[in-house]
């Protein structure tokens, strides 16, 4: 109930967030101007307008869990407004999930929202939607759910500018981390190499979530990749909130 508590009073704080709405609102531009796009390929456009409104939630949705994510706890810390909360019978533990759920519930609902404006679009422009669509639509979502719980633990580490940037960083290299081990053969052996492999084996694989293209061109996607996708994601961001906990509950207030 203490971690519903602290969850439910970090969705309403969230909702009333600026930032929120300036993403939310750009998000929309970009999935209705994705047609614009469509008119320069003869043929291809409800394939782009796919492609642009699942890249918009991924993009976006992104963009909204590192600006609220990382000063989750900085600014709790910054605003001395945690001392009350801490000197409750409450372990601090549950303070950091009440956090990372209160986001996921607002991360939920925005990409809720673009998940329903995105289908009636393409419905509207007289499309049809696959399974595939929503599954990478879930799969969208559950890469969120990785990001989040980076930049809680980037929260509990570090200012929100530096957070920010880390995970930005971690969100791009994500989607690109084959490149770190399709080297050219003259790398191998050196130690570029090697580090090159320590980034690929530390940084969370986000381009097991991509199913874009798939979705755009209806593709069929088994149903097993995507329970192992999502059972990927739950695992790795149960590590980065476990890792979360334990940097906060060290943390000397």
């Amino acid at each position: 109930m203490r971690v519903l508590a602290v969850a439910g009073n970090t969705f309403r704080e969230a909702v009333r967030d600026k930032v929120l709405y300036v993403l939310l609102f750009f998000a929309i531009i970009v999935i209705l101007g994705s047609r614009a796009l469509g008119w320069i390929s003869v043929g291809q456009d409800l394939k782009i307008v796919k492609d642009f409104c699942l890249a918009s939630m991924s993009v976006f949705g992104a963009l909204i869990a590192i600006f609220v994510g990382t000063s989750l706890l900085y600014k709790e810390i910054d605003k001395k407004t945690l001392y009350t909360i801490i000197s409750q019978p409450m372990h601090r533990y549950e303070f950091v999930l009440g956090k990372y759920f209160g986001l996921v519930a607002l991360l939920a609902l925005a990409l809720g929202s673009m998940s329903a404006l995105s289908t009636a679009y393409i419905f509207v422009l007289g499309g049809k939607l696959n399974l595939v669509f929503f599954q990478a639509a879930l799969l969208n979502f559950w890469k969120l759910l990785v990001v989040t719980a980076l930049a809680v633990l980037l929260s509990a580490l570090t200012s929100p500018i530096l957070g920010a940037i880390i995970v930005f960083c971690c969100f791009v290299f994500g989607h690109a981390t084959g490149v770190f081990l399709d080297l050219p053969p003259q790398f191998n052996g050196t130690f570029t190499k090697h580090f090159f492999e320590v980034i690929y084996y530390c940084v969370p694989n986000l381009d097991n979530f991509n199913l874009h293209s798939e979705a755009a061109n209806d593709i069929p996607v088994s149903l097993a990749y995507t329970a192992w996708a999502l059972a990927y994601g739950t695992a790795y961001s149960a590590v980065l909130l476990i890792m979360a906990c334990l940097a906060f509950e060290g943390k000397d207030l």
